[in-house]
Protein backbone atom coordinates (compact mmCIF):
# COMPACT_ATOMS: atom_id res chain seq x y z
CA UNK A 1 0.00 0.00 0.00
CA UNK A 2 1.28 3.31 -1.21
CA UNK A 3 1.82 6.35 1.92
CA UNK A 4 -0.45 8.73 1.62
CA UNK A 5 1.02 12.65 2.43
CA UNK A 6 -0.68 15.69 2.11
CA UNK A 7 1.18 18.65 0.41
CA UNK A 8 -0.41 22.22 1.24
CA UNK A 9 0.39 26.44 0.68
CA UNK A 10 -0.73 29.19 1.74
CA UNK A 11 -0.42 31.95 -1.55
CA UNK A 12 2.55 33.26 0.16
CA UNK A 13 4.61 30.31 0.79
CA UNK A 14 3.19 28.16 -2.67
CA UNK A 15 7.29 29.13 -4.56
CA UNK A 16 8.92 27.86 -1.30
CA UNK A 17 6.79 24.50 -1.24
CA UNK A 18 7.58 24.22 -4.95
CA UNK A 19 10.93 24.28 -4.31
CA UNK A 20 10.99 21.77 -1.51
CA UNK A 21 9.22 19.52 -3.52
CA UNK A 22 11.33 19.51 -6.19
CA UNK A 23 14.85 19.28 -3.93
CA UNK A 24 12.78 16.13 -2.28
CA UNK A 25 11.11 14.51 -5.89
CA UNK A 26 12.93 11.49 -5.43
CA UNK A 27 11.35 10.88 -2.16
CA UNK A 28 8.55 11.61 -2.72
CA UNK A 29 8.26 9.43 -5.62
CA UNK A 30 7.64 6.81 -3.56
CA UNK A 31 4.81 8.27 -2.10
CA UNK A 32 0.93 9.22 -3.51
CA UNK A 33 0.57 12.97 -2.55
CA UNK A 34 -2.45 15.18 -2.13
CA UNK A 35 -2.75 18.76 -2.30
CA UNK A 36 -5.42 21.62 -2.25
CA UNK A 37 -6.52 23.42 -5.05
CA UNK A 38 -3.65 25.83 -6.17
CA UNK A 39 -0.89 23.90 -4.42
CA UNK A 40 -1.75 20.63 -6.77
CA UNK A 41 -1.77 22.63 -9.77
CA UNK A 42 1.95 24.51 -8.91
CA UNK A 43 3.09 20.79 -8.20
CA UNK A 44 1.85 19.09 -10.99
CA UNK A 45 3.34 22.24 -13.24
CA UNK A 46 6.59 21.37 -11.72
CA UNK A 47 6.53 17.47 -12.78
CA UNK A 48 4.88 16.23 -9.47
CA UNK A 49 2.24 13.29 -10.07
CA UNK A 50 -0.63 14.69 -7.47
CA UNK A 51 -4.26 13.97 -6.53
CA UNK A 52 -5.84 17.78 -6.51
CA UNK A 53 -8.72 18.13 -4.18
CA UNK A 54 -10.72 21.32 -3.87
CA UNK A 55 -8.98 24.33 -2.97
CA UNK A 56 -8.94 24.72 0.75
CA UNK A 57 -11.30 27.76 1.61
CA UNK A 58 -13.79 25.62 -0.88
CA UNK A 59 -13.44 22.24 0.95
CA UNK A 60 -10.15 21.32 0.53
CA UNK A 61 -9.21 21.67 3.92
CA UNK A 62 -12.35 19.75 5.06
CA UNK A 63 -11.58 16.89 2.44
CA UNK A 64 -7.88 16.73 4.41
CA UNK A 65 -9.37 16.65 8.02
CA UNK A 66 -11.23 14.19 6.86
CA UNK A 67 -8.80 11.91 5.51
CA UNK A 68 -6.52 12.49 8.82
CA UNK A 69 -9.87 11.54 10.88
CA UNK A 70 -10.02 8.22 8.73
CA UNK A 71 -6.59 7.55 9.27
CA UNK A 72 -5.86 7.84 5.42
CA UNK A 73 -2.82 10.30 5.80
CA UNK A 74 0.48 9.65 6.84
CA UNK A 75 1.61 13.28 7.52
CA UNK A 76 0.59 16.89 6.53
CA UNK A 77 2.91 19.37 5.06
CA UNK A 78 1.40 22.46 5.48
CA UNK A 79 3.58 25.77 4.44
CA UNK A 80 2.08 28.27 6.77
CA UNK A 81 2.79 31.92 6.02
CA UNK A 82 2.73 33.47 9.71
CA UNK A 83 2.41 37.21 8.61
CA UNK A 84 -0.84 37.16 6.33
CA UNK A 85 -3.70 36.62 7.49
CA UNK A 86 -6.02 34.33 5.67
CA UNK A 87 -9.85 34.27 5.53
CA UNK A 88 -10.99 30.95 5.92
CA UNK A 89 -8.35 30.99 9.06
CA UNK A 90 -11.02 28.82 11.15
CA UNK A 91 -10.46 25.74 8.25
CA UNK A 92 -6.73 26.01 9.05
CA UNK A 93 -7.23 25.87 12.67
CA UNK A 94 -9.48 22.90 12.12
CA UNK A 95 -7.46 20.95 10.12
CA UNK A 96 -4.18 21.74 12.09
CA UNK A 97 -5.99 20.50 15.45
CA UNK A 98 -7.41 17.14 13.39
CA UNK A 99 -3.64 16.60 12.73
CA UNK A 100 -2.78 17.32 16.50
CA UNK A 101 -5.98 15.26 17.94
CA UNK A 102 -4.81 12.16 15.41
CA UNK A 103 -1.07 12.48 16.14
CA UNK A 104 -0.68 12.91 12.47
CA UNK A 105 3.07 14.13 11.62
CA UNK A 106 2.83 17.44 10.50
CA UNK A 107 5.10 19.81 9.24
CA UNK A 108 4.82 24.12 8.62
CA UNK A 109 7.66 25.09 7.36
CA UNK A 110 11.02 23.72 5.55
CA UNK A 111 12.73 22.65 8.28
CA UNK A 112 10.07 20.77 9.93
CA UNK A 113 9.16 19.37 6.05
CA UNK A 114 12.43 17.70 5.99
CA UNK A 115 12.23 16.29 9.42
CA UNK A 116 8.76 14.30 8.37
CA UNK A 117 9.55 13.38 5.19
CA UNK A 118 13.36 12.17 6.69
CA UNK A 119 11.30 9.89 9.21
CA UNK A 120 8.77 8.72 6.86
CA UNK A 121 11.51 7.19 4.54
CA UNK A 122 13.53 6.07 7.44
CA UNK A 123 10.22 4.28 8.60
CA UNK A 124 9.59 2.61 5.51
CA UNK A 125 13.38 1.44 5.32
CA UNK A 126 12.71 -0.20 8.38
CA UNK A 127 10.08 -2.60 7.20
Amino acid sequence: MTRRIALVAHDAQKDRMVDWAKANAAALGGLSICATGTTGGRLAEAGLTVERLLSGPLGGDAQLGAMIAEGRLEALIFFIDPLTAVPHDVDVKSLLRLAILYDTPLAVNRASADAVLAALMQKDHAT
